[in-house]
């Protein structure tokens, strides 16, 4: 139990956790699915300021469940479903079909980024 100190957090109906390991997004994706959850996505501000912990815990940007749907351009939660919470940075998304993921900035506001940049892993179970 010692080693998980610090590395999960209860908020509302969800687990949260981080290996503090930075990878791409499909790495981490496929990092949480293996665990049987998936890549954090905050509906609310409590989740979006539990997934903020980590990403001041390990000082490390993070991507977010959240993708942008190849049809409509929306942002969208990775399973397709509408967000119905966001915390965009000022002038954000502005990527423009060029950035399809989106990260955490260390002030819990939200960034459109290329896939490819390596991000903190952070799921959600």
């Amino acid at each position: 139990a010692l080693a998980l100190n610090g590395k999960i957090r209860e908020v509302g109906e969800k687990i949260i956790a981080s290996n503090g390991k930075a990878v791409d997004f499909t790495s981490a994706l496929e990092s949480c699915e293996k665990a049987g959850g998936t890549l954090a996505r905050p509906t609310n501000k409590e989740e979006n300021e539990a997934i903020l912990g980590f990403v001041k815990q390990y000082n490390k940007y993070a991507y977010l469940g959240i993708k942008q749907h190849e049809a409509s351009g929306q942002f969208k939660q990775i399973k397709g479903t509408p967000l119905n919470y966001t915390n965009w940075h000022r002038d954000e998304p502005n990527g423009k079909g060029t950035e399809k993921c989106v990260e955490m900035y260390t002030d819990g506001s939200w960034n459109d980024r290329k896939c490819n940049q390596y991000r903190l892993t952070i799921c959600e179970f």
